[in-house]
């Protein structure tokens, strides 16, 4: 039996003064820039033909923003707290050189973030939306964030957390999970949708 969902366009924020700069930006909410409100528009253009059952974002600022921007025709925005970006902890703010240069070993994608989410707790978030997602019909739209990102994308497909460090996933990106042979997979990934 064919799923009844067809796929999920899943975006990644525009581009903000922390993104640029590399910080890591989980809790902190913050405004996207000129170029990330101009990557919102976009996105909205590259996917104006497409009609979504579903449209749900981030509680983040940063997400919220651009699926406004984006202008989706569609029902209404939903916002679902588990779309958040992982919560860096003692990190947040900081650039990944900062955080290799006191603990070299360091990676998010095996440690997580003192004082915040581990791998484990941000894999349980990602399969809860694979599963609701999984229940909806009809094309979902969903705007979040780099990390939280790439971990709904390997669990989507299967893969355990940790090879979210095999994926990259650029401010104001387009990626695609859909199906092939009625089986999960990646459809797209990290499309720039002005080009």
């Amino acid at each position: 039996m064919a799923p009844s969902l067809h796929q999920v366009v899943l975006v990644r924020h525009g581009t903000t003064e922390w993104s640029l700069s590399g910080r890591h930006t989980g809790t902190t909410d913050i405004d996207l820039t000129p170029q990330g409100e101009a990557d919102a528009r976009a996105v909205g253009s590259s996917l104006s033909t497409g009609r979504f059952s579903a449209v749900w974002s981030s509680p983040r600022r940063r997400a919220r923003r651009t699926a406004e921007l984006a202008g989706l025709a569609g029902p209404p925005l939903v916002v679902r707290d588990d779309l958040a970006e992982w919560d860096y902890g003692s990190y947040e703010g900081l650039t990944s050189d900062q955080i290799e240069a006191e603990n070299p070993a360091w990676s998010i994608w095996t440690a997580g973030g003192p004082d915040g989410e581990s791998p484990a707790q941000v894999a349980a978030r990602a399969d809860r939306v694979v599963s609701e997602l999984l229940a909806q019909e009809g094309d979902v739209a969903v705007f979040s964030h780099g990390h939280f990102g790439r971990a709904l994308a390997v669990r989507w497909v299967g893969l355990d957390i940790a090879w979210g460090r095999a994926f990259r996933l650029d401010a104001g990106s387009v990626s695609v999970l859909g199906f092939e042979h009625g089986r999960r997979a990646i459809t797209r990934w990290n499309q720039d949708p002005g080009s």
